[in-house]
């Protein structure tokens, strides 16, 4: 496992530890609509180390860990720690518009961070074949990329379960753009998957609910 890799699985279970046990500590950088309208901007980026339980800690650090060494081989230390970076605070502060008129509503958790990552591999590596539970047969990645995209708008505008939909869909598309910043040749190389990915998005951007 990559130094990167460990330090940043370390950094988010010591941070969330932390938070499970110091209900004030967990309030005082946790994602919150209201706070951030008062400046609080650190939250934008501290909620991201939080998570609600150890399950879902868990979820966001194994899945983060299956994709992180594909990114660092395939585009270096520095965009690594850029992508996961700003696809935190890009997912976030996609939340934020898309929530600010309630005050009251939080988040916490590393979704944007690690859908960024997730993406970035995804594009990297289209082809790619992962099994899913309950589904016998491998499948190729670009194909999950859509479905969890299409998942992720749907439940943005049914607001589904206790999930952040927002930060998911903030963090995949930072995921996306940074990638293509970082190695433009994969516009050409990869324009199909990038079609089939920028469909559930495009819908998004048609019928979400409008930022006011």
């Amino acid at each position: 496992m990559n130094k990167l890799t460990i330090a940043i699985i370390l950094a988010n279970v010591l941070f969330s530890l932390k938070g499970f046990n110091d209900s004030i500590f967990f309030n005082k950088y946790k994602f919150q609509i209201g706070a951030i309208h008062h400046k609080e901007y650190i939250r934008l980026l501290s909620s991201g180390f939080l998570h609600v339980d150890m399950s879902h800690l868990l979820f966001n650090m194994i899945t983060f860990y299956f994709f992180a060494n594909n990114i660092i081989y395939g585009f270096g230390s520095i965009n690594f720690l850029i992508i996961y970076f700003v696809s935190l605070i890009i997912g976030n502060i996609l939340t934020f518009l898309y929530h600010k008129k309630n005050a009251y509503y939080s988040a916490v958790g590393a979704s944007g961070a690690v859908s960024g990552i997730l993406f970035a591999s995804i594009l990297l590596s289209p082809h790619d074949s992962y099994n899913i539970m309950f589904i016998p047969i491998p499948i190729p990645a670009y194909i999950i990329g859509v479905g969890y995209l299409a998942y992720t708008v749907f439940g943005m505008k049914k607001q589904l379960g206790n999930i952040g939909h927002s930060a998911h869909l903030g963090g995949a598309i930072s995921g996306l753009v940074l990638s293509i910043v970082m190695r433009p040749e994969l516009i050409q190389s990869r324009s199909l998957t990038l079609g089939l990915l920028a469909i559930p998005i495009l819908i998004f951007l048609l019928i979400g609910k409008r930022f006011k």
